[in-house]
């Protein structure tokens, strides 16, 4: 028992540590003097910087894994479920590449909030990073995007296992249609912080070094209200109606699942 405890406890510091990292990594280029940017080449920063934290949470993607199978005897099946899973939800960008949806809408975010929201936070982490890392090796989406899409992921898949559980099935639909549709235009609103600070040539939407805290996040605002949102609606729209015809009945094929290699211990 205190073996797992200290391992417990050894897993959330890793969480934690991989949530300051990809925060650090969003926020960064904010705290330079001097950013060098070209209106034809706005990203060269981020795409020196992206395969050290590609590299960074695969490590820690890797530590998890590890140490969950070691503190757990069913561990080793509920990791092969995580395979499953991820391979199963990457190959949904198929679909989303052969017939594109409207907007930004993806039908991947609804199986990583609903693994985690089932299998608990760390579990969702661990779906919404490598989902997204199989899904780009799959399509060909690999470029200095890629890690900070994997964080982002990341996060819904952790902050789903979070929510509480409703005993009454309509709240629980509730809960996660507007969870769904509130990450749909949360992913779009934290993405953009990547390469915001790197684009020139919009005026009075350009980051300017030096500007107040309350200018920098006015201009950002108006920039992604005038660039994206529309994009990122449409795909709020279509995660909580996946959610809706989709989410009731997932939840009970997994949650059969996930209890089935789940036991107790009692001591006598």
């Amino acid at each position: 028992m205190h073996r797992n405890r200290k391992q417990d406890l050894l897993t959330i510091s890793i969480y934690f540590l991989s949530g300051l990292i990809g925060i650090a990594a969003f926020l960064y280029p904010f705290l330079k003097p001097n950013l060098e940017a070209t209106e034809s080449n706005p990203f060269l920063d981020r795409s020196v910087e992206a395969p050290i934290l590609t590299l960074l949470l695969l490590v820690i993607c890797l530590g998890v894994l590890l140490l969950e199978v070691q503190g757990q005897t069913v561990s080793a099946k509920m990791i092969a479920a995580l395979g499953v899973l991820v391979a199963a939800t990457a190959t949904l960008r198929f679909l989303e590449v052969a017939i594109p949806g409207p907007g930004g809408f993806s039908p991947i975010f609804v199986p990583i909030i609903l693994a985690g929201y089932v299998f608990g936070a760390r579990f969702g982490f661990l779906m919404g990073t490598l989902t997204m890392l199989v899904s780009a090796l799959l399509t060909g989406g690999v470029g200095p995007w890629l890690p900070y899409q994997m964080f982002v992921a990341g996060w819904i898949g952790l902050t789903s296992g979070w929510l509480p559980h409703p005993h009454d099935s309509r709240w629980e639909l509730i809960l996660l249609i507007g969870f769904s549709a509130g990450w749909g235009i949360l992913y779009g609103l934290i993405m953009n912080i990547y390469f915001w600070p790197f684009m020139v040539g919009r005026g009075g939407t350009d980051y300017e070094p030096g500007i107040s805290f309350a200018q920098t996040v006015g201009r950002y605002l108006l920039f992604y209200l005038t660039t994206s949102f529309v994009w990122d609606l449409a795909r709020a729209i279509g995660s909580g109606l996946l959610i809706a015809v989709l989410g009731l009945p997932t939840i009970r094929a997994l949650s059969r699942f996930r209890d089935k290699f789940q036991f107790q211990v009692l001591s006598t």
